[in-house]
């Protein structure tokens, strides 16, 4: 028995109370006026007979309600209560509860963005596709163990990751427990890509660095045996010493920018950019050695601002290394255009593309799908030559594809070749 006798609800609304016992009074009234009347009993006793019914009806007796709140309680699964969604929704990794037979009870905002089509009481096998995955869930729910299971997932970049079945022990509805199924997902991506950067930057570095250092160690040797006290080749090697370093130091740098930005490939940037005044930060800064190749770079670029989500030391280093090259292989061609134009992608997407074209002796079609492999070289003389170390065209085709867009090349022989980026637009950030 339970009796709420806190002074708010003892005194709640008696209109109410007496709504509900209306009945109740009005039956004992009439049925004692009636006794009354036919003499069984006295009016003092039948209006004290009608005090009792009336306080036992009005007292605020809570018997009744706890019972049903019991009830009610009983009613509700305990693992879809809004505790058990809290704990899940605050989960740092994507994270989906399933019940004994797959189906989708609660899962996290960073679980929804990983796979989309997971739905609330909807088995979770017809939502994640992969073969390891729905492996390792059949295996969890017959055995009611915990799997492990690591796949790639490819859309909207390569990127690996490691689910984790963990079976949790929850009541049931009739005090009995219950096996459901935890499953969260670890991305693996920053540490494989760790693993591939060591693993390709020994290997590249090993191979581009043994010319120039086999060239520093042997002039290193002739200038102190043979040319210890001849100034003019002392004058001359160290010239071509300090080329060679520069050129190390370049390759060294141009990999590690590349192993940066493949580490973070999967990251889309989101700060938002105007990526016109970048263009003509890079313009500006290239034109001493526009200059020098007597060539002249025309920029047709709108005065309006042209918002992108973007990260600017990238941006400023796909359009230093595109125009960079335009000068340097396009030079015969004396002119190099950078213009920003907007056009729709294929998907219908509204999309903002930056050309650089030259017109120099152009790039034949065999080379073109090769383009922006590490190292590979159209003319390897006279890549080095122009102090080009191989990895500039790769650097923009990672950067570009973290922005989620597209490298378009077009080239053919004796008529130039352009090269195009295209990144999707963002809107006008709303200025305050």
């Amino acid at each position: 028995m339970a009796i709420d006798d806190s002074p708010s609800f003892f005194f709640s609304p008696w209109p109410d109370r007496l709504r509900h016992a209306a009945i109740i009074l009005l039956a004992a009234g009439l049925a004692l006026a009636v006794v009354v009347i036919f003499g069984e009993l006295s009016p003092v006793r039948a209006a004290a007979i009608f005090i009792c019914i009336a306080a036992a009806a009005l007292v605020p007796w809570r018997l009744h309600d706890a019972a049903t709140s019991r009830e009610d309680v009983r009613g509700v699964n305990p693992i879809e209560t809004a505790a058990v969604s809290a704990i899940v929704s605050g989960m740092p990794d994507p994270a989906v509860l399933l019940d004994r037979a797959g189906r989708v009870v609660h899962l996290n905002a960073a679980a929804a963005q990983l796979a989309p089509a997971l739905r609330k009481n909807e088995l979770a096998q017809f939502a994640l596709r992969s073969p390891e995955i729905i492996s390792a869930l059949r295996e969890a729910i017959a055995t009611t163990e915990a799997r492990r299971a690591t796949y790639l997932d490819h859309v909207p970049v390569d990127r690996w990751m490691e689910l984790i079945i963990t079976p949790v022990p929850v009541p049931t509805l009739f005090g009995g427990t219950d096996k459901c199924m935890l499953m969260t997902f670890h991305d693996l991506t920053p540490l494989r890509r760790v693993e591939e950067m060591r693993a390709d930057f020994v290997a590249n570095a090993s191979h581009e660095l043994r010319t120039p250092l086999a060239a520093l160690s042997g002039f290193i040797d002739t200038l102190q045996g043979p040319a210890r006290d001849d100034p003019r080749a002392r004058e001359r090697f160290l010239g071509i010493m300090h080329i060679q370093a520069t050129r190390m130091a370049r390759l060294i740098d141009d990999l590690l920018s590349l192993s940066r930005v493949e580490l973070s490939a999967h990251v889309r940037p989101d700060t938002l950019v105007d990526i016109v005044p970048i263009i003509r930060t890079v313009a500006d800064g290239l034109e001493p050695l526009a200059r020098e190749r007597q060539v002249v770079i025309d920029v047709d670029l709108p005065e309006a601002p042209v918002w992108i989500a973007g990260d600017r030391e990238e941006l400023l280093r796909v359009f230093e290394n595109l125009i960079e090259n335009a000068l340097k292989y396009g030079a015969s061609g004396g002119r190099v255009i950078v213009s920003l134009s907007m056009a729709v992608s294929g998907e219908g997407v509204p999309e903002v593309r930056v050309m650089v074209r030259d017109f120099g002796p152009g790039i034949a079609p065999e080379h073109l799908p090769r383009l922006t492999e590490r190292f590979y070289r159209v003319d390897v003389g006279d890549s080095r030559s122009q102090g080009g170390t191989g990895l500039g065209l790769s650097l923009v085709k990672h950067i570009v594809n973290r922005h989620r867009g597209r490298l378009l090349i077009e080239s053919a022989l004796k008529n130039g070749a352009t090269f195009t980026t295209c990144f999707p637009h963002a809107r006008t950030p709303v200025l305050t």
